[in-house]
């Protein structure tokens, strides 16, 4: 995609914020202590990420906060839907996975879908991180960066949360499932 195709018009980009400063106010306690006025000039300076977040957001994964790195000045936003991003499910792993798929294929998969976005999935650590925040995927899965080594043979992991617990599970990377798409994270 070109740079062009990534910038959003006006109306879009004070619409987004509004979106985000709205959620932002909402959820302190995914932020405590960062002040929105920082979190846009991050945003606003950057106008390829603010197009990721836009993507994000069309996708139904309500953006948000979720931390700040000190070295780097960027805010983090992870997906904070309550369930896995009704615009992400019913996805394969990636693309190896997706050609591999002899019949019914998915129409995408969620490596793809998450480059074109601009953004990546979260890991195993950061979703469980995510969790600690609130509950999330109590009712859907999200796949999550799988190691190397379990990639190698076919499979692909994905989380949950069920019975008070972050349950990580694997499945063949080719797999889709209604109820499981992904989460994602940009830094800003």
């Amino acid at each position: 995609m070109t740079k062009r195709n990534k910038e959003l018009s006006l109306e879009q980009r004070e619409e987004l914020l509004r979106t985000l400063r709205a959620r932002f106010e909402k959820n302190m306690h995914r932020h405590e202590g960062l002040e929105w006025a920082e979190v846009q000039a991050n945003i606003e300076a950057n106008t390829e990420k603010m197009w990721s977040l836009n993507e994000m957001e069309g996708t139904g994964d309500e953006p948000d906060v979720v931390g700040h790195d000190k070295k780097t000045g960027e805010y983090i936003f992870y997906d904070c839907s309550a369930e896995s991003p009704k615009g992400r499910r019913s996805v394969c792993y990636d693309r190896e996975a997706l050609e591999s798929r002899k019949k019914h294929k998915p129409e995408n998969n969620a490596i793809d879908m998450a480059t074109a976005m601009g953004i990546e999935l979260l890991t195993e650590e950061q979703y469980r991180m995510l969790q600690k925040l609130e509950n999330f995927d109590m009712k859907t899965s999200s796949w999550v960066q799988t190691p190397a080594s379990i990639r190698k043979l076919g499979g692909a992991i994905f989380c949950d949360y069920r019975y008070d617990t972050v349950f990580v599970y694997h499945n063949g990377a080719d797999s889709y499932y209604a109820a499981r798409g992904f989460r994602g994270s940009l830094r800003v």
